[in-house]
């Protein structure tokens, strides 16, 4: 992917984390500021975490997947990752809340997450 596609989803990102806080899951954000400084949080939280998370975690998944044989186990674990870097972003910008704790984290990181692959998709602006 390019440069240029590359810095063209982080305001999609952005738009799209405003559209979760606007349905009903508990994801609260003020304005495309924050919802841009979100996206870039939970993107260098992503880069600089989720290698140690996974490293850390990575016995647990081998015995739990049989080393990745069971697809929906290893699904589970990045869900996890991106929730716990869903609701780290949340407890950094005081902008960008998540009303009912953990739940809020989980619908709002799927939705998150569900909504940009689609998106990004349609712009053909999805990593490859």
């Amino acid at each position: 992917m390019g440069s240029l596609a590359w810095l063209l989803q982080w305001p999609i990102r952005a738009v799209v984390l405003l559209i979760v806080a606007q349905l009903p899951l508990g994801v609260e954000m003020q304005g495309f500021g924050a919802a841009v400084l979100a996206v870039i949080v939970i993107s260098l939280l992503g880069a600089l975490l989720a290698p140690l998370l996974k490293l850390l975690l990575a016995p647990l998944w081998v015995i739990t997947s049989l080393g990745g044989l069971i697809a929906p186990i290893s699904w589970l674990f990045d869900g996890l990752i991106t929730v716990a870097l869903f609701a780290l972003a949340a407890s950094l910008i005081p902008e960008f809340r998540l009303r009912n704790g953990l739940l809020s984290a989980v619908l709002g990181a799927l939705v998150y997450t569900l909504l940009t692959g689609a998106v990004l998709r349609v712009f053909g602006l999805e990593r490859g």
